[in-house]
């Protein structure tokens, strides 16, 4: 089997040299660009299984690059940047990246990080045999991702698509906060479960209409629940 394909964009040529270490060790493929132009050229010439991605970039910044590949791809993307502040890593998350890594950071920690995004690419592209979900005006096509509303084509980040997945393919069993991050994150997010409650939030926003399938159970988690 071929070695997995990481892009990892970062200006930090020492961190550069841990991380390509580190993952390359673990048996990855990991090509480096040092900043954010180079990044997108990469990216268009060859395929990658995940991105690696700092956001204090020069010439393109990292949320440039981010949009960018955003627009054309679903591939998983993880934020490794010095940028800790809470409204950065909603601004990750509103963009679609899966996970955010702040610096200084645990090279095991981050492959452990990467093995779980590649985990769940790979659980998603063994889906597409499934049909999906309709109720009403509401459907979510689990070959193609496409999620529509009453006609029309509804777009959501990867994080919120995976979500609304899970909860489907469960739906009407209750889901703690943890289970949710296990299932859909693939790690303990150190307790902080508040992640969840923004994608819900998020989610609930996108479908409109149809939020209502999205159902509180106050002090446990959510559950989603289609009436009859």
């Amino acid at each position: 089997m071929d070695a997995q394909e990481i892009l990892l964009v970062e200006d930090d040529l020492d961190i550069m040299d841990i991380v390509q270490e580190y993952l390359g060790a673990a048996g990855l493929e990991v090509t480096g660009a040092v900043n954010g132009e180079e990044a997108l050229k990469l990216f268009s010439e060859k395929h990658f299984h995940l991105v690696i991605l700092d956001i204090m970039l020069p010439k393109v910044d990292g949320w440039k690059v981010l949009r960018e590949i955003r627009r054309i791809s679903t591939i998983p993307v993880i934020i490794l940047s010095a940028m800790s502040a809470e409204e950065d890593r909603l601004k990750g998350f509103d963009l679609g990246v899966d996970d955010y890594v702040v610096k200084p950071f645990s090279p095991k920690e981050l492959l452990a990080r990467v093995r779980v995004g590649l985990r769940r690419n790979e659980e998603m592209d063994a889906k597409t045999q499934l049909s999906g979900f309709m109720h009403k005006g509401f459907s979510v096509d689990f070959a193609s991702r496409n999620v529509a509303v009453d006609g029309e084509k509804v777009k959501l980040t990867r994080k919120e698509y995976e979500l609304l997945e899970y909860m489907i393919l469960n739906k009407g069993v209750v889901l703690s906060r943890e289970m949710i991050l296990e299932a859909v994150w693939g790690y303990d997010y150190l307790g902080d479960t508040r992640t969840v409650d923004t994608h819900i939030k998020m989610l609930r926003e996108s479908i409109g209409p149809y939020r209502d399938l999205l159902v509180t159970v106050w002090g446990t988690g959510y559950k989603f629940l289609v009436e009859g």
